[in-house]
C-alpha cells in the first residue's frame, strides 16, 4: 500500500492524504488552509481516484471536495451529520471568498448528491480496499478511516480526541493490528486542563457578570463550540438568558435532524429549549442591553454577529468577552487576549471589559496523543501531520523513542510505501 500526503505536513490546515488502491486510490479530506488567503493541498486528478471520505466537517478537512463535482462524479463517504454541516460552511465560505475557490455552489450541491453516509463500524469497499469509519471524538459525525488492502491496514486519525465532551464521546482506537497510523499532532506539546474544572469556572465567571448586570459575549465557532457551550450552561443549570446567534442556530437545526450523533440528545434538545434565537437586528439590539450571555460566532472574533456585539459589550466595565475557540496568531481574538485591544469603529482600543479565556478544545491533548501511540503494535510506522513544524517533530520523536514505533513527519507530496 502506497500513502501520498498532499496537506497538512508540518502545520494546521489543507488536510488530504491519498492511499493508492489497486490502479486508483482513495482520497482521505481533501481541505483548505483558511488564513489571510485559501491555500489548497498537493492537488489530485479525480481520474485517479476510486472515491473520497470526508472524515468531517471542518474547512481544513472538507473544503476543497466540492472542486471534484465540477466534471467527475465520484462517490464520497461520510457519517451524518457531515455533509450536512459541511454544506453550511462550505456555503459560507463561497460567499466570503468565492473568487479564490476553483468552484461555485451547484458543485457543492453536487457533491451531496453523491454522498454516501455510513455509519461507525460498517466496512464497505472502495476499489480494491475496505474503508471502515470509526469514531473521532471530534464534532458530531466526525470520523477516523481505517483503510485495509493488500493484506495492509492503515488508520488516519484525522481530528480525535478521546476524551468525552457535552457534543461527542470519546473517540475509538480500538484498531487492532496496524501497519501505519497517520495521526494529528495538535497539541503534542501540551495538555489541556480539566474539563469538568473549566466549566465549573466557565459558569461561575457568567454568573458572576450577569448577576453583576453584565452582558457576557462567548465568541464561538458556529459548528460544534457553540454548541457545546449551550450545553455546559444547561448542565450547569444556568438561569440567566442565553442568547444564541448567526450560523450556530443553523447548526443547531441539523443536529437536531441527527440528534444520535449527539452524546446526550435530551441535553442537547434541553439547552436549545432554554435558549433564545436571535433571528434580526431587533432581536440582536434586545441581546446586548442584558444582562445575559451572548453566544456567537465567528469564534476568533475575525466576523460574523460577534463583531456587532463587540461594539457594545467592550466598552462596558461590568461586561465580559469568553474566548473558547483557539485563537490563530494576528486574529482579532489573539489580539484582544495578548493585549486587551479590538478593533472598535476603524480603531484599535482597550477593552474595558473582563476579558477570559477556557480551553475546551476538541483535539486530543499530549496525554491522548501518546495513549493512542502506547496502544498500538511495535510494527506500526506513524507518520506525524496536522500540527506544527516542531508539534509533528516533539511527537514523531516520542514514538520513536520512547514508544519503539518508526516514525516520520512527511512533506506535502512525498509517497510512503507500506
Amino acid at each position: 500500500m502506497n500513502i501520498r500526503f498532499l496537506g497538512a505536513c508540518s502545520e494546521v490546515g489543507r488536510s488530504g492524504v491519498q492511499v493508492k488502491l489497486g490502479e486508483k486510490s482513495v482520497l482521505l479530506d481533501y481541505g483548505v488552509m483558511v488564513d489571510h488567503e485559501i491555500g489548497f493541498p498537493v492537488h489530485v486528478s479525480p481520474k485517479d481516484l476510486h472515491g473520497i471520505v470526508a472524515t468531517h466537517a471542518h474547512l481544513d478537512h472538507s473544503g476543497l471536495v466540492p472542486m471534484f463535482y465540477v466534471r467527475s462524479r465520484l462517490p464520497v463517504y461520510g457519517l451524518e451529520p457531515t455533509f450536512a454541516l459541511t454544506q453550511i460552511l462550505v456555503r459560507d465560505m463561497i460567499k466570503l471568498s468565492g473568487y479564490y475557490l476553483p468552484y461555485e455552489f451547484m458543485d457543492l450541491e453536487t457533491m451531496m448528491e453523491h454522498s454516501v453516509n455510513v455509519p461507525y463500524r460498517h466496512p464497505f469497499e472502495v476499489g480494491n480496499g475496505v474503508v471502515t469509519l470509526l469514531n473521532a471524538g471530534h464534532i458530531p459525525g466526525s470520523s477516523q478511516a481505517l483503510v485495509e488492502a493488500e493484506g495492509r491496514r492503515i488508520v488516519y486519525t484525522s481530528d480525535f480526541n478521546l476524551k468525552a465532551t457535552r457534543l461527542v464521546g470519546s473517540a475509538d482506537y480500538n484498531y487492532g493490528a496496524l501497519d501505519a497510523l497517520i495521526i494529528e499532532s495538535t497539541y503534542a506539546k501540551e495538555d489541556h486542563p480539566d474539563r469538568d474544572e473549566s466549566e465549573k469556572q466557565l459558569v461561575a465567571a457568567c454568573n458572576e457578570i450577569v448577576e453583576d448586570g453584565g452582558t457576557v459575549l462567548i465568541p464561538a465557532f458556529g459548528v460544534g463550540r457553540s454548541q457545546e457551550i449551550m450545553c455546559m450552561l444547561a448542565a450547569h443549570n444556568f438561569k440567566h438568558s442565553v442568547y444564541v446567534d448567526g450560523m450556530a442556530l443553523v447548526a443547531i437545526n441539523v443536529l437536531e435532524e441527527h440528534a444520535s450523533a449527539l452524546a446526550d440528545p435530551q441535553l442537547f434538545r434541553s439547552a436549545v429549549k432554554k435558549a433564545e434565537w436571535v433571528r434580526n437586528w431587533h432581536d440582536r439590539r434586545r441581546a446586548v442591553k442584558g444582562p445575559g450571555v451572548i453566544v456567537s460566532p465567528a469564534g476568533m472574533l475575525k466576523g460574523g454577529a460577534s463583531v456587532f456585539y463587540m461594539e457594545s459589550v467592550a466598552r462596558g466595565r461590568k461586561n465580559g468577552i469568553i474566548l473558547v475557540s483557539y485563537q490563530v496568531e494576528n486574529s482579532p481574538g489573539r489580539v484582544l487576549l495578548d493585549e486587551g485591544k479590538y478593533m472598535l469603529h476603524g480603531k484599535l482600543e482597550k477593552v474595558s471589559a473582563k476579558v477570559l479565556k477556557f480551553d475546551f478544545s476538541s483535539h486530543g491533548g499530549r496525554g491522548e496523543l501518546l495513549r493512542c501511540l502506547e496502544s498500538v503494535d511495535k510494527r506500526t510506522k506513524v507518520f506525524a501531520v496536522h500540527g506544527d513544524e516542531d508539534s509533528c517533530a516533539v511527537l514523531a520523536d516520542w514514538a520513536k523513542k520512547q514508544a519503539g514505533l518508526e516514525s516520520f513527519v512527511p512533506k506535502a507530496g512525498e509517497s510512503y510505501d507500506v
